[in-house]
C-alpha cells in the first residue's frame, strides 16, 4: 500500500519556493503573479458567478500564500542568526532553534484561523474544503479514494477514521512551506493509518498486490 499510493501522491507533486525578503523588486513582482495565478486556478473550480466575488476569494487566497511566505521569510533570517551566533554551543543552538520553531507554529496557527473565517465568510463549507484540496493538490480525495479502492472491505467507521486523519493532515499541509512539506505532512498521517488498518487485521502487502492485479485486469480490458 505504501508504494500504490506513495506513486499517486508524487504524480500531483508541485513545487513551492519561499519568496525571501531581501529580493528584488521585479522578484517580489514575478512572486505576486505566480501566487495569484495559483490562487485563480484554485477559484476556477468553485463554481462562482460572480466576477467581483471571484477576484475577492481570489485575493484572499493569495493573501495566505503571501502571509505564510512572510512568516517563513523571517524564520530563516531567524534560523541563520541563531546558527551564527551558537556555532559553537550546539545546545544553546537547539533550544534556540526549537523555540523560535515554537514561535513559528504559533504564528502559522493564527493565521491558519483568521484565513478560514475570510473564506468561510465569502464561500460554503463544500467550497472551502475545494480550496483546501487546491491547496495541498487535492491529496485527501485521492488517498481517500486511493484505501478504499485497495481495501474493499473497509468498515464505515474505519472509513470515517482515515477520513478524520486525512483532514487533520490537510489542515497542516495547508500551511506547509514547499510541496515536499505538504506531503511529509500526509505522510506522516498515511503512517499512522496503516498501523490503525495493520491492527485492524489487514495485510497491507497483500492487499496492496491484490489492487494492483485488479488495476492492471481493468486496463487491460478497456
Amino acid at each position: 500500500m505504501k508504494l500504490s499510493i506513495l506513486t499517486l501522491l508524487l504524480t500531483v507533486s508541485g513545487i513551492t519556493t519561499i519568496f525571501a525578503q531581501n529580493n528584488t523588486p521585479a522578484d517580489k513582482e514575478a512572486y505576486t503573479k505566480m501566487i495569484t495565478e495559483r490562487s485563480a486556478k484554485i477559484v476556477a473550480n468553485l463554481g462562482i458567478n460572480d466576477t467581483k466575488k471571484t477576484e475577492k476569494v481570489t485575493g484572499i487566497i493569495r493573501d495566505q500564500y503571501s502571509a505564510l511566505n512572510d512568516i517563513y521569510a523571517a524564520r530563516d533570517i531567524r534560523v541563520k542568526e541563531i546558527k551564527e551566533k551558537n556555532k559553537d554551543n550546539k545546545v544553546e543552538r537547539d533550544s534556540a532553534l526549537a523555540k523560535d520553531g515554537r514561535k513559528v507554529d504559533a504564528a502559522l496557527a493564527k493565521q491558519h484561523n483568521k484565513y478560514i473565517s475570510k473564506l468561510s465568510s465569502q464561500l460554503s463549507a463544500e467550497q472551502v474544503n475545494l480550496v483546501k484540496n487546491g491547496m495541498t493538490y487535492n491529496v485527501l480525495p485521492i488517498t481517500y479514494k486511493a484505501y478504499q479502492e485497495e481495501i474493499l472491505t473497509l468498515t464505515e467507521d474505519q472509513k470515517k477514521q482515515i477520513l478524520i486523519w486525512l483532514t487533520e493532515a490537510r489542515e497542516h499541509a495547508m500551511d506547509a512551506e514547499s510541496s515536499d512539506k505538504k506531503h511529509a505532512w500526509f505522510g506522516k498521517y498515511k503512517g499512522r493509518i496503516n498501523n490503525y488498518l495493520s491492527a485492524a487485521g489487514y495485510d497491507l502487502k497483500k492487499e496492496g498486490a491484490e489492487w494492483e492485479k485488479r488495476r492492471k485486469a481493468k486496463t487491460e480490458s478497456n
